[in-house]
């Protein structure tokens, strides 16, 4: 009887062991984003016309100094702003340097910046993103979790105010662009 008391014990002191090293303990959970509309970052494609403007119109690609180089008016800030802020800042700038009188504009995002997926997946690596895209979206085209993988959560790096922030989410959880999706080992 005694023997029994002792293995149940350390069994149940090593369970609790290993559950305070395990990479997500005390990890928080994925805070909800702070405002629905897309804000643009680096590496995201836009589709830019300028209606009277032929040579202005084309793709470009937001730097990695957040600024977007256009023909005619120079950087026009983009990270951290949506696509109406985008475009209103570039009818400003045309009708400033008066370009034009009273200019359209029509900014789009062609394509967003890929996200990634990493640990233990199938096929971890770079994917592109689509809205409305969640964490099992991810990892379903990530090729889905191997057999060592720990299903029940995983956590996603993410900028949120120029600083990366780590968090744990459920599989539910939406994903944004150039969010790293973590799949960790399962333990037991």
């Amino acid at each position: 009887m005694q023997i029994s008391y002792a293995t149940g014990f350390l069994t149940v002191l090593a369970a609790t062991s290993l559950a305070g090293c395990s990479p997500m303990a005390g990890m928080p959970p994925l805070p909800p984003p702070a405002t629905t509309q897309y804000q643009l970052d680096a590496g995201d494609d836009l589709r830019i016309n300028a209606y009277g403007l032929d040579g202005f119109s084309n793709n470009y690609v937001v730097s990695d100094k957040g600024v977007i180089s256009l023909p005619l008016i120079g950087d026009v800030q983009s990270s951290g702003r949506t696509v109406d802020q985008v475009q209103q800042a570039i009818r400003a700038r045309l009708s400033d340097k008066k370009i034009l009188v009273d200019p359209v504009v029509n900014v789009q995002i062609n394509q967003y910046r890929p996200y990634y997926v990493v640990g233990e997946v199938k096929k971890p690596g770079e994917y592109p993103f689509r809205p409305g895209m969640s964490v099992l979206n991810a990892i379903s085209t990530a090729g889905g979790y191997t057999f060592r993988a720990k299903t029940s959560k995983v956590s996603i790096t993410r900028r949120v105010d120029d600083r990366s922030l780590t968090a744990t989410a459920a599989e539910g959880a939406l994903i944004r662009p150039g969010d790293t999706i973590r799949v960790y080992e399962s333990w037991f």
